[in-house]
């Protein structure tokens, strides 16, 4: 049996032992991340040795997020906007991410990103406002009609408990903030992470007028997938999933479904080249070829039959991760994150900032030879760490397309 082919079957009978009982990831311990790939696990916790899951171990039917917390930078206090570097929080800030992305600071006032999480975080609008004034954005607020904060059923109350989902959530917030920080927030809190739950919550979402939805999580795909992607298929309305963060393997969902823009990731490093920035494929960032969604015929890569992730992508390692602020048990003030959950939120809110939702039904505009000013095509490093394609584009960057970074990252707005 060919590479290819294999690699298709394992897909298949992968997809079918969770087929059993319900979609469903299971995230293997750090102990036994050698067949995180087929578990749905991160890969992080072996391979990035200063880097903890947010969300560990989940039963069938359950998602788990995919934020990356960097443990050896310890959690720094709240300080003053404009206090000395030596107080500064560790991590890109906003700044750093429109200078590497070339983005305009303005723009986006009549867009409203939504991020589905799990669970309640109470202090998300406090810990928000912490990030935006340290970083100089404008205040969104629930008093100044930017921020809105409801639960699966539109509705301010009751929110669902907390679930541990709260550095994610944190991470959701500040990241669409640092891409467009005018445009109005809606945060939607499902009763837990069921899929069920997150998928109401994402049909909430665009009923309650979002222009942009993004979701930081994922279930590996199985048979029952296909019967799922109705709840992501919202033509008008930019439909967002976090790739994963288990490098190459059998691919999630929402992030595999064609009316989904699926998002990969990228480290992300400052030099001394004319743009100013360099990036290669993190070695987390999920890919992979469906064995249940067929092909979309937008996508013409020659080696996968079925739909390929990702589309596209952002900065993601955390080890050149993103700054955030959090009161979240375990990780008070200020923290560095990353994970595929840091690029979601931020390229919503590009496509915010570009404000044309509704080109994104799906991915396609990502593939016409329009976009390819628009995007920085990302060259080297690969993903293939517990499952190798052999240098195949399915793993490895190359030249134009490939499943960690997609069709690449944004170089201005052209493409958005």
């Amino acid at each position: 049996m060919s590479r290819i082919s294999s690699h298709r079957m394992l897909g298949i009978l992968g997809a079918a032992v969770l087929a059993v009982a319900s979609v469903g990831a299971i995230a293997a311990p750090a102990s036994a991340r050698s067949t995180a790939s087929q578990q749905g696990g991160s890969t992080a916790g072996s391979v990035q040795k200063n880097v903890k899951d947010v969300c560990g171990k989940v039963p069938a039917g359950y998602a788990r997020c995919f934020a990356e917390i960097r443990t050896d930078i310890a959690a720094k206090p709240k300080h003053a906007a404009g206090a000395d570097a030596a107080t500064a929080p560790a991590g890109f800030g906003p700044a750093d991410l429109h200078a590497a992305y070339k983005l305009p600071t303005t723009g986006g006032a009549n867009q409203t990103v939504a991020i589905v999480d799990a669970g309640d975080d109470a202090t998300a609008e406090a810990d928000l406002a912490v990030y935006r004034s340290t970083y100089g954005l404008p205040p969104c607020t629930t008093a100044n009609g930017c921020f809105h904060k409801v639960n699966q059923r539109g509705a301010a109350s009751p929110l669902p408990p907390d679930v541990g989902w709260g550095v994610e959530i944190a991470l959701d917030l500040d990241m669409v903030s640092a891409a467009c920080p005018q445009c109005k927030i809606l945060l939607v809190e499902a009763d837990d992470a069921q899929g069920a739950y997150l998928a109401a919550s994402v049909d909430e979402a665009v009923a309650l007028g979002a222009n942009e939805v993004s979701n930081s999580y994922g279930i590996q795909e199985s048979s029952l997938t296909p019967g799922d992607a109705a709840h992501y298929t919202h033509p008008g309305t930019a439909i967002l999933a976090s790739s994963g963060d288990s490098g190459y393997g059998i691919p999630s969902e929402p992030a595999v479904f064609s009316s989904v823009v699926s998002v990969g990731g990228t480290s992300l490093t400052k030099d001394t080249s004319v743009r100013g920035w360099s990036e290669s494929a993190w070695s987390g960032a999920g890919s992979g070829c469906s064995a249940w969604v067929d092909k979309p015929a937008w996508q013409s890569d020659a080696n996968c039959p079925g739909r390929m992730t990702s589309d596209v992508s952002a900065v993601a390692d955390p080890e050149t991760g993103l700054a955030v602020y959090t009161v979240s048990e375990g990780a008070p003030g200020w923290i560095v994150v990353g994970g595929t959950s840091a690029s979601s939120p931020f390229l919503a809110g590009v496509i915010a900032l570009g404000g044309h939702p509704a080109k994104f039904a799906n991915a396609s505009a990502f593939y016409g030879a329009a976009a390819k000013a628009g995007l920085f095509d990302v060259v080297g490093g690969g993903n293939g760490l517990f499952q190798d394609c052999g240098g195949d584009y399915q793993c490895t960057a190359v030249a134009g397309y490939d499943g960690p970074t997609g069709n690449g990252t944004p170089n201005g707005l052209s493409a958005f």
